[in-house]
């Protein structure tokens, strides 16, 4: 089950997801950061040993997009499980946005880091009939379990039409 393939009243606060790990190897970093955000300590080994992070490390927008990756791909695989087995699917609804980004430690080459959502609350929109607002921790731990990577992210998921009217 995933926030993408689920009407609102399906959603739990306190549900987990684990949305998969990616180790961060040389290449991955590199080729990530020649392309947007091609800062020394992202793209050059020698450069990175001499910067404040001591060594080759990804950039913090790499760290997010991955999490985005894999939250995009386990949604979209629910929703073709679904789809196969006939079930209704909500309409994908908008995100307001994030808050509160923070990148807790850097990711050195060889970090395996395994990303997850929790959902943290939920409440009808009243500006938006049928709809309600979903706001999750979503994190990003390292292999020796330390967080990395924490923003709060917030998606409008549609809501049953038979309840639309009773929220």
């Amino acid at each position: 089950m995933t926030i993408l393939s689920n009407f609102y009243e399906d959603i739990e606060v306190g549900e987990h997801f684990e949305l998969g790990a990616k180790t961060f190897d040389a290449d991955y970093i590199k080729g990530f950061a020649v392309n947007y955000d091609p800062q020394a300590f992202h793209v050059d080994e020698e450069a990175a040993k001499k910067s404040h992070f001591g060594a080759l490390c990804a950039s913090g927008w790499q760290t997010i997009s991955t999490w985005m990756r894999f939250y995009v791909d386990l949604n979209m695989a629910d929703r073709a499980a679904k789809t196969e087995r006939g079930e209704a699917l909500p309409e994908i609804g908008v995100s307001p946005g994030i808050e509160q980004l923070k990148w807790k430690r850097p990711v050195y080459v060889g970090d395996e880091i395994s990303y997850s959502e929790v959902v943290t609350a939920k409440r009808p929109l009243n500006s938006r009939p049928g709809w309600g607002l979903v706001t999750s921790d979503c994190l990003g731990h390292n292999q020796k379990g330390e967080m990395v990577l924490s923003f709060v992210s917030k998606s409008m998921v549609q809501m049953r039409s038979d309840s639309a009217s009773q929220s």
